[in-house]
């Protein structure tokens, strides 16, 4: 019986398993569930009539078959790659694509520029177009084909775009020296302890399951909440430290906040750590960008 040609994408998933050592690894690379994975390569099997690896609880180990393949695949894919790059340099031409990202308020340099390094690096007729953008702001320009991919405080529901996890940050305080003398324990700052403070909000606007999110963990601690910040209205570092310097408020902040603190003003850790904040990198579902893959890589190796 003649054998059907394999495909790119089998031979794919078929390396990732192998190089990742287990389905769940696998799957996670590549952006795939794993029951979907695990299907791709029992369909390989079953086709090729071999058996290319062997489960079992620590993992997957390659058979003798198996290990032919994966030459075999790694060669073909090589190959494919090549071409790839080859094709690119007709299409970017000598001033390379514009990869257009979106980039909320804090987000960690630690995180963003060892993927962007490691992008330049792979890819260095992309050029990124940055640009400091709400996430509903982003969210809006995704939709509209303005960015490429974006860095989002929350994950958008439907099958428009894919996501992945990239940082989660145990938010903190920013606080007067006195007051933090005050309140902070041996595990930092409990929660509940910041009620005589005002909270610094940042608008509902700009992310709205977020906000939501962090609004219901302060009542639930008892801190009583004020008007929310008007919508056009940014939380810039510079609005933050003017408020909290003079000792009545209280704004939240990652551990590893860019910003210098002046002199008065301290971070602190929230005990027990009840607000964590997450970064989704959001790209249309349709997108088959190489640069757009290999910087979503380079997020999750980080």
């Amino acid at each position: 019986m003649e054998l059907r040609p394999m495909e790119l994408r089998e031979l794919q998933g078929f390396v990732a398993v192998v190089e990742a050592g287990s389905l769940s690894a696998a799957a996670r690379r590549l952006h795939v569930s794993q029951p979907a994975l695990s299907q791709t390569i029992a369909g390989l099997e079953r086709e090729l009539r071999v058996r290319l690896l062997e489960r079992s609880s620590t993992g997957v180990k390659v058979t003798e078959a198996g290990g032919v393949l994966l030459g075999e695949a790694r060669a073909v894919l090589a190959r494919y790659e090549q071409a790839q790059r080859v094709m690119a340099g007709f299409t970017a031409g000598d001033t390379g694509g514009v990869l257009r990202l979106g980039i909320p308020l804090e987000f960690p340099s630690t995180v963003l520029a060892p993927a962007l390094a490691e992008l330049a690096e792979s890819c260095p007729n992309t050029r990124v177009q940055a640009r400091h953008l709400s996430t509903a702001e982003q969210i809006t320009a995704l939709r509209a084909g303005e960015l490429d991919v974006g860095l989002l405080r929350e994950r958008p529901a439907g099958d428009d775009f894919d996501a992945m996890l990239v940082t989660r940050e145990r938010l903190g305080v920013l606080l007067a020296a006195g007051p933090a003398a005050e309140l902070a324990g041996a595990d930092g700052v409990p929660l509940d302890a910041l009620a005589a403070l005002e909270w610094l909000p940042f608008p509902r606007t700009d992310s709205p399951a977020w906000h939501d999110e962090v609004t219901a963990i302060l009542r639930s601690h008892g801190l009583t909440l004020g008007s929310d910040a008007p919508p056009n209205q940014r939380l810039i570092a510079e609005v933050k430290l003017a408020a909290v310097t003079a000792g009545q408020a209280f704004a939240l902040a990652p551990p590893d906040w860019s910003q210098p603190l002046p002199d008065g003003v301290v971070w602190q850790p929230l005990a027990g750590h009840p607000l964590v904040r997450r970064t989704w990198a959001v790209w249309p579902a349709d997108s088959r960008r190489r640069d757009l893959g290999l910087l979503i890589a380079a997020f999750e190796r980080g």
